[in-house]
């Protein structure tokens, strides 16, 4: 019985190993740089053949003579090569780079579709690269990659994370790699930490014998090993003079130093042409202590710098696989920024001088360091291919990003939304200057308050100073500033944005565009309107005015003035000179009035009206009354004759009756033209005024006019919120 189900056991087992299919994996390498990573899986794919099925595509600098055509280095690794793409196209600049990935991304479909592999194996940072990765995720084939999330200098670094995006699995060389793709929310269950493949090779050839022969037959009989230095230079395409320069400095440098140099030709990169002819114009090819080669096998490169006095340039291997050695190195330029190294690299990062990179040979040379093992143990390739016989390709091949747990977003909330839409209020009185951000709700979220200057350039000035600053806060403080509203005193030309004639209280102020100068400052719409239009405004937006269809806005303060709405609208007349309430005339021979005439309202009912007949109370000593606590030095002002009359002053009541008989008359006049729903008293001297301005209309009135109510306004700001309504109203108005 227990040989039965052993049998049966096994069976099942046989039958499970003839379904599982081999892992087709398509190996892509663009130079010979890359192959040296590469290579290390490429065996060991090769040594399972019961596991995997591998294709080789061979493209990039591998297939240029000027290269060394170092695909011929693959077949004498007895690989066969599936396909080789001619996808450089010369020139070796910018617009040469950009026109390689074209023609690599036009030709690869073909040969992607032809393989069909189960998984597109890349490697680094290369442009090419980027068209592979580019090319199988958008046909649907899963990428491994190898080296991504290192960090280094120029456009390497954006191709490279750029390609880790477009990746679905990643094995990478250091810990701290690992921890750049988990932040750059990659999945950790798709990261190996495998470290470098080359150092698989480079470890287990660390000590082979026949290093002399190596050194001999590419820098002659007499050079002993760490006496000669490996060069080896590539442009930085970010900033391409600046890195021929450096290069031009460290051949100087070389040349002064006067050792053995084996120097390999830069990369395919822009502005590897220009390197090419530095190195040509200095004689570095006929000069005795130099010899220059396009290409080296990685057994014996690796050999080469292993036993290097010095190595110098900006290549990764510098930073990677000569630490294995203990080699000591000097790093030029940016192009490695960022980089993980061991000790035994010196970086000349502001590589401006000759002398700088000479002393810097002059302190490295013929040192030795301590074996670094950063990039790796020496067991890459198990791991590697241990991670590919896990992937399971009944997974969904759309990649997910672990993103990190964030607040929830309430910018979709529509009172989130409502919040942070406001307007730059700015209110010109005739004291202060004052600014204000405002929210759709009416609600201020900070106000600025200064003196207003006495002359026009300073008035100016303030007021883009203060609005540049509210601007500026603004962003602070999550607020979207849609546009600029203006409350101003005087006559004004709402739709050209300009003050026509000012009132006395501002001097310098007609004849004044303001809407050019603020637009042009912030870069926003701006509106301009008269103080009394924009008290009726904010009443019509945030007051007792909201969804009446027609009302009248008073205000008294300092002057008489106010807002018609009619039919929803504000009228603002011909010639922008409607609704100035103040100089409606109740009387033919009434006092003098600031505009020039007699009997105006603003002459009775005004608080500058108010103060001037307190003043002459005063002046015959008929102000002052029992339990009215004044100062000699005090000022008189309006608030005094109402709180004598409170206090029984007969003289004081008279002048406050007549006040308020000239303001009730007044609105009376209007109730007969315009016939509102409702009148709203706004300013300092409202409250006083409303009872006795509803008692009058009560009796003077027409009847059908008599029942009409007059308030008094609840809004503390109608001017800051009368000019943020005229932005708020037309920025936020939408057309269906």
């Amino acid at each position: 019985m227990q040989r039965s189900r052993e049998r049966l056991k096994r069976e099942k087992m046989d039958e499970q190993n003839q379904c599982k299919r081999r892992l087709r994996v398509c190996v892509a390498t663009c130079n010979r740089a890359d192959y040296s990573k590469l290579a290390p899986i490429m065996f060991g794919i090769k040594s399972h053949p019961d596991d995997f099925d591998l294709d080789v595509v061979v493209l990039g600098s591998h297939l240029i003579d000027d290269y060394g055509n170092t695909f011929r280095m693959i077949e004498q690794d007895d690989f066969d090569i599936s396909s080789k793409l001619h996808t450089i196209v010369r020139g070796e600049d910018e617009a040469a780079m950009v026109e390689s990935v074209g023609l690599a991304l036009v030709k690869l479909p073909d040969v992607l579709q032809r393989l069909s592999p189960d998984i597109l194996v890349v490697h680094g940072d290369r442009f090419d690269a980027l068209a592979l990765a580019t090319a199988a995720a958008l046909m649907n084939i899963r990428i491994l990659h190898l080296e991504g999330g290192e960090v280094s200098g120029t456009i390497d670094d954006s191709i490279r994370h750029a390609i880790s995006k477009l990746a679905h699995y990643h094995a990478c060389c250091t810990r701290r790699a690992e921890q750049h793709l988990i932040a750059m929310c990659e999945d950790h269950t798709r990261i190996l930490l495998a470290g470098c493949p080359s150092y698989d090779k480079l470890l287990s050839t660390h000590h082979k014998e026949d290093y002399r022969d190596i050194i001999k037959s590419w820098l002659g009989d007499n050079v002993q090993d760490h006496d000669y230095i490996v060069a080896l230079q590539h442009p930085v395409t970010t900033d391409i003079q600046h890195s021929i320069k450096i290069y031009g400095l460290m051949l100087d440098a070389l040349l002064s130093f006067n050792k053995r140099t084996l120097i390999l030709f830069p990369n395919i990169d822009a502005g590897s042409k220009e390197m090419v002819r530095v190195m040509r114009k200095k004689g570095i090819e006929q000069h005795p202590n130099f010899r220059a080669v396009k290409h080296i096998p990685f057994e014996q490169f690796i050999q080469l710098v292993c036993h290097a006095g010095c190595m110098i340039g900006n290549s990764s291997c510098g930073v990677r696989e000569a630490g294995a050695f203990g080699t000591p190195v000097i790093n030029l330029g940016t192009r490695q920024t960022g980089r993980e190294t061991g000790e035994n690299v010196l970086h000349v990062r502001d590589a401006d001088s000759q002398n700088k990179i000479y002393h810097a040979l002059q302190l490295q040379f013929g040192k030795r360091y301590p074996c670094s093992k950063i990039y790796g143990d020496g067991n890459a390739v198990p791991r590697i291919l241990k991670f590919l016989h896990t992937i399971d390709l009944d997974e969904p091949l759309q990649k997910s990003f672990c993103f990190p747990p964030v607040k929830d977003c309430i910018s979709q909330d529509i009172d989130h939304i409502l919040e942070t839409q406001s307007a730059l209020a700015v209110d010109l009185g005739g004291t202060n200057l004052r600014v204000a951000i405002v929210c759709l709700r009416g609600n201020i979220v900070k106000k600025y308050t200064q003196p207003n200057p006495k002359t026009f350039e300073a008035r100016m000035q303030l007021i883009l100073k203060m609005c540049e600053d509210a601007m500026q806060d603004a962003v602070r403080l999550n607020c979207r500033i849609l546009g600029v509203g203006v409350s101003t005193g005087g006559r004004v030309n709402a739709q050209e944005g300009v003050v026509l004639h000012s009132t006395k209280l501002i001097q310098e102020w007609s004849s004044v565009d303001l809407r050019t100068p603020i637009s042009d400052a912030l870069h926003l719409p701006v509106w301009v309107d008269n103080d009394g239009n924009c008290a009726a405004l904010a009443e019509r937006k945030f007051g007792h005015g909201k969804g009446v269809e027609n009302f009248v806005t008073v205000i008294t303060g300092t002057g008489i003035g106010g807002g018609i709405v009619h039919h929803n609208e504000l009228v603002h007349g011909s010639t922008f000179c409607a609704a100035e309430l103040g100089h409606i005339m109740v009387s033919l021979e009434g006092p003098e009035c600031s505009c020039g005439s007699r009997g105006c309202i603003e002459a009775y009912a005004s608080g500058m009206a108010l103060q001037k007949e307190a003043k002459r109370l005063n002046d015959e000593d008929l102000l002052n009354v029992e339990g009215m606590d004044m100062k000699l030095t005090e000022p008189i002002t309006a608030a005094h004759l109402i709180n004598a009359a409170r206090l029984g002053n007969f003289k004081a009541e008279a002048v406050l009756n007549k006040a308020s008989t000239a303001l009730g008359v007044g609105i009376i006049n209007i109730l007969h033209i315009v016939n509102p729903s409702l009148v709203v008293l706004s300013g300092v001297l409202a409250s006083y005024y409303q009872v006795p301005v509803q008692r009058i209309i009560s009796e003077r009135a027409l009847y059908s006019a008599q029942n009409i109510n007059v308030l008094t306004s609840d809004l503390e700001e109608p001017a800051l919120l009368g000019a943020a309504s005229m932005v708020l109203d037309y920025a936020t108005r939408r057309i269906y």
